[in-house]
């Protein structure tokens, strides 16, 4: 089964950007279409980002829309989110996910948005 490992989590003052990437052990393509959730204390986990198999589109939470953006390279066998204008509540923990497969997830990357 393939493993995901995130990174590029951290912390970073509102209006800055990171760059979320997840690593997969093995060929992401052939899993379909990937996905970025996110958790944030006290709350239930939430979709933030799809992306097609292809990569040709991709889907977001109203929350994020036109400041994050969801890419793949299954070459490479890594997804990204690279979030721009970040805000306070974006603070979470970030999951990498198979969008058809929930128990094919990271173990995820804190991102804290604060002064």
């Amino acid at each position: 089964q393939v493993q995901l490992v995130e990174s590029g989590g951290g912390l970073v003052q509102p209006g800055g950007s990171l760059r979320l990437t997840c690593q997969a052990s093995g060929d992401i393509y052939s899993q379909g279409a990937m996905a970025w959730y996110r958790q944030a204390p006290e709350k239930e986990r939430e979709l933030v980002a799809l992306i097609t198999t292809s990569g040709r589109q991709t889907s977001y939470a109203d929350s994020v829309k036109g400041r994050f953006t969801m890419s793949r390279d299954n070459a490479k066998n890594t997804v990204s989110l690279q979030m721009n204008d970040l805000k306070p509540a974006g603070t979470a923990v970030y999951y990498c996910q198979v969008a058809t497969k929930p128990s094919i997830s990271g173990q995820g990357t804190q991102v804290t948005v604060s002064t």
